[in-house]
């Protein structure tokens, strides 16, 4: 799926804590992943929180590896 998103030029958007580890130890070639970490109680404000997110970090998406949390957004860049 990463090669796909790669291959596509997009952003990788995954609630699998196993991208991290493959982006990071791996260092497998990313365009950019969000982590989405939303309890089911919190669920509802996730589609909000992504546009917010876009519009508030655009650019700084790519390459990068974002975690987005309903308090709480931590983007790093990716080597």
């Amino acid at each position: 799926m990463i090669e796909l998103a790669l291959s596509e030029q997009r952003i990788l958007i995954t609630e699998d804590r196993d991208f991290g580890r493959l982006v990071f130890a791996s260092n497998h070639a990313s365009g950019g992943v969000i982590f989405i970490r939303f309890s089911a109680a919190r669920r509802p404000e996730l589609p909000a929180r992504v546009l917010d997110l876009i519009e508030r970090h655009g650019e700084r998406l790519e390459r990068s590896f974002t975690v987005l949390s309903p308090d709480h957004v931590r983007v790093t860049s990716l080597p």
